[in-house]
């Protein structure tokens, strides 16, 4: 009987005189893949209820979302550049692909960050490929967008993320939180204690965030929104105006009961410092049998950080533009050998009033071949007439062997664009 009370008071290896260097623990664990972490805690359902765990990198956490917060106080704290929440989520902050609308002429140089999402998503697309001549092939996505988001809107979360990965270290932090006490190491228990309500507590305030979309709403009347964004590939844009701008100027955001001051997250970030400071001064008052539960609860949960980090944040982002705010457009890749197919098969697509401008802004070439090859594309386009081409198109009187064989060349372009335009119309 005394010999267990003995093992109660002690630990089980109380008699050692060793001690682990808790400042290079400071050291190695936390940093990046706490911070990276903290950032899904908008875009998963239910993981803001999830964080109650002993997690590393609290003052790295600390410095990132204390900047938030605005007041003399908090920027003694934590100086810096205070930026909106979205940025700081990274929700938003990527520059966009230039836009051109079809109909209404209007131009956006630097389009929105859900514009960059959407043509990496096209980018990921296979494509059909469109028969005919090759030398650099450009992707164009045609999207058919359907639905018309209303202006401000609160989607729906991805509901991917399982509780039960969760639940391993938030097991591990308790299981070794109640060992300490056990084994009488208040000092490890009150620290591995402190650190899973620090985080508990800072997820649920950082995680009210409310996840929203907004965009313009369109005038009255507006003619249809269809246009192209340019950039590695093309991707054609084709509904509403509404549709189409909330790719173009919508935006994600987060809204906090406490904003524009964010107190409630600046004190989250001063108790992530004070538990930090905490941990590193008071862990070596511990036993070693103390201090390897609080490592072991830190490593844990290091490691369920590394994969929350290591998940795609931005597919993430682009599996909610498409699927919850845009209603799963339907969108299709064709791949054409040349620019100047790609560029007749733009304007098939969009059936604009006005193509020439759309024409010479994505083909500025200017030569008499050129010229030529532009005029009569355009008037067939206009005229609704079939792209097709005969002898008597590019045997022209004036014309060199080499400017003939060249528009020939161009011609073929053309009509390969219209084969590959015929098999979009099937497709419909």
């Amino acid at each position: 009987m005394l010999n267990i009370r003995s093992m109660i008071n002690t630990g089980p290896i109380g008699e050692s005189s060793f001690t682990l260097d808790t400042s290079g623990v400071a050291g190695v664990f936390g940093g990046d893949e706490a911070v990276s972490a903290m950032a899904t805690v908008h875009v998963y359902e239910n993981r803001r209820w999830l964080g109650w765990y002993n997690t590393p990198g609290s003052y790295q956490i600390a410095k990132r979302y204390g900047l938030l917060a605005k007041s003399r106080f908090f920027d003694g704290f934590f100086p810096g550049v205070h930026t909106d929440p979205a940025t700081l989520f990274e929700l938003d902050g990527w520059k966009g692909p230039k836009f051109r609308a079809a109909h209404s002429g209007t131009i956006i140089d630097e389009t929105s960050h859900l514009a960059a999402l959407f043509m990496k998503e096209s980018e990921s697309l296979e494509g059909k490929v469109i028969e005919g001549r090759k030398t650099q092939s450009v992707g164009v996505t045609v999207a058919e967008l359907k639905h018309v988001p209303a202006p401000q809107m609160y989607p729906k979360r991805i509901n991917a993320y399982s509780p039960v990965f969760a639940s391993i270290p938030i097991s591990v932090s308790v299981g070794a939180c109640a060992a300490c006490a056990v084994f009488g190491d208040w000092f490890s228990f009150s620290l591995i204690l402190l650190g899973i309500l620090t985080s508990g507590i800072s997820c649920l305030v950082i995680g009210s965030g409310k996840f929203t979309f907004t965009h313009p709403d369109p005038a009255k009347g507006s003619p249809p929104g269809d246009g192209i964004l340019t950039g590695k590939d093309i991707v054609l844009l084709k509904g509403e105006e509404g549709a189409v701008n909330s790719i173009t100027r919508g935006r994600f955001s987060l809204q906090f009961a406490s904003e524009p001051y964010y107190r409630n997250i600046g004190w989250c970030s001063v108790l992530l410092t004070i538990q930090f400071v905490a941990q590193l001064l008071l862990v070596p008052q511990g036993s070693l049998f103390g201090q390897i539960m609080f490592v072991a609860s830190l490593g844990v949960s290091w490691a369920y950080n590394s994969w929350l980090s290591s998940l795609d944040k931005e597919k993430i982002q682009r599996d909610i533009l498409l699927n919850n705010v845009l209603g799963k457009p339907r969108l299709t890749k064709y791949i054409l050998g040349t620019r100047t197919s790609m560029v007749v098969f733009v304007l098939l697509v969009l059936q604009s009033e006005e193509p020439a401008k759309i024409l010479e802004e994505l083909l500025p070439n200017d030569t008499k071949v050129w010229r030529t090859w532009k005029s009569t594309v355009l008037k067939r386009l206009l005229d609704k007439e079939k792209i097709q081409f005969g002898v008597a198109d590019w045997d022209i009187d004036g014309f060199s062997h080499q400017e003939k064989a060249l528009l020939e060349t161009l011609y073929g372009d053309a009509q390969s664009a219209y084969d590959g335009f015929v098999q979009y119309c099937a497709s419909q």
